[in-house]
């Protein structure tokens, strides 16, 4: 298995040197970094070519490194039903970068795209239809930034006296931010059902 991934990386790597950084092998898996502008026609290669024929775009996400100057990893995993092969692929992105959409070579990637753009804020250049997906159109910030606080901006709520949906800042009392990170079974003075039957044994 590792021998078939270190081939398909050498046969990659080969035949696209214009586009391909590096390549490793880790758990089994192939991982090719490639840079931002040759990603469209790196896809392109992957797809068609016979070696290769990764004709399935499975999943398209991002990650976050904020201390990073290229800030951004977009994640892209390809599958080949012909040669039964899995094959990742990376390029970094900066915060103030636009990534090429791939849509004309998996036009399965628009859903996948929007979804990194409303969570991670990262564009898309040549997507037809660029919007928030997975959040409300007067969303504040990208939920999946390691720097978006883990309580929001807002909150949203049905109000009864105006009878319609209200968004508010959001306002916690400090306690609320306090977390001692104790199992729900530490320090507590409480008897769980048949611990009592567990003492009567002991």
């Amino acid at each position: 298995m590792a021998e078939n991934l270190e081939n398909l990386g050498e046969h990659i790597k080969s035949k696209r040197p214009d586009c391909v950084l590096d390549y490793e092998i880790a758990l089994g898996e192939l991982t090719v970094h490639v840079a931002l502008s040759s990603l469209v026609s790196m896809v392109e290669f992957l797809k068609t070519d016979r070696t290769c024929q990764f004709s399935t775009l499975v999943d398209l996400t991002a990650v976050d490194y904020p201390s990073r100057e290229a800030r951004f990893d977009l994640v892209y995993h390809f599958l080949s039903m012909y040669q039964n092969h899995r094959i990742r692929l990376k390029a970094e992105v900066r915060e103030d970068e636009i990534a090429p959409s791939i849509i004309n070579v998996h036009p399965s990637a628009n859903w996948f795209e929007r979804e990194v753009f409303d969570m991670f804020g990262v564009l898309f250049a040549g997507h037809p239809d660029l919007r928030r997906l997975l959040t409300d159109y007067g969303f504040r910030g990208h939920p999946l930034r390691k720097d978006f606080p883990t309580t929001g901006y807002t909150e949203v709520r049905y109000d009864e006296v105006t009878k319609r949906v209200v968004y508010e800042p959001v306002s916690l009392v400090q306690e609320y931010r306090q977390f001692d990170f104790m199992s729900p079974w530490e320090g507590a003075n409480y008897v769980l059902p048949g611990d009592d039957k567990a003492e009567a044994q002991g």
